[in-house]
């Protein structure tokens, strides 16, 4: 028997984000969950070592990593589509789901258990909840270099997933906005690697 699943999830370097939008630089999903995951492993350890927070840092890691698998079959639809309205975004959650569970028939049935918990995340936990503002913050970033590129196509995009941010509730993404991410606007020069 042969199992499909990881030949599948190689493929994720041919699904390109941001499809409606001029980008300077390309970004594809298996880019982006790598983004992602080190996001969101940060974010998990200044919940945990910072705020005294119990948050499954392996659990976080695996839904970083695996969030995008089901564009493999569907492709990446675009924010402003798959919002447009309660049944498109219904209906492309459902195809999502279908995609995913496709995935995971390519699988041997020893191991599909375990993937089905990294691929279908538990949308109510806090992990899902960290992993999703790493992918928020990620989207963000993405706006960040394109405009210091002079690419205004992202300026709408940069301040709608701002105000989403602002408003997460959770204490490690105040500290990344806060910390963190002001060095993402700086150039190479200005990050002072000699002023350590």
């Amino acid at each position: 028997m042969e199992y499909d699943f990881f030949a599948y999830l190689s493929r994720m370097k041919y699904i390109k984000r941001w499809a409606l939008m001029r980008s300077t630089v390309d970004e594809n999903i298996k880019e982006h969950s790598w983004d992602v995951a080190v996001i969101a492993h940060a974010l998990c350890l200044i919940e945990n070592k910072i705020y005294g927070g119990k948050v499954d840092e392996y659990k976080v890691l695996s839904y970083a990593m695996y969030h995008e698998t089901g564009e493999v079959i569907t492709g990446d639809l675009p924010t402003p589509i798959k919002y447009f309205n309660a049944q498109i975004n219904s209906a492309y959650k459902d195809l999502e789901r279908q995609a995913e569970e496709k995935l995971l028939a390519k699988l041997p049935e020893e191991l599909k258990q375990a993937y089905t918990e990294f691929v279908i995340h538990d949308e109510n936990s806090i992990e899902y909840k960290i992993m999703k503002c790493a992918d928020k913050l990620s989207a963000y970033i993405k706006c960040i270099d394109e405009l210091k590129c002079g690419n205004k196509e992202f300026a709408k995009a940069k301040t709608t997933i701002g105000k989403t941010l602002k408003n997460t509730g959770l204490k490690s993404v105040d500290y990344f906005i806060k910390n963190i991410l002001p060095s993402f606007e700086k150039t190479l020069d200005e990050l002072d690697f000699d002023n350590v």
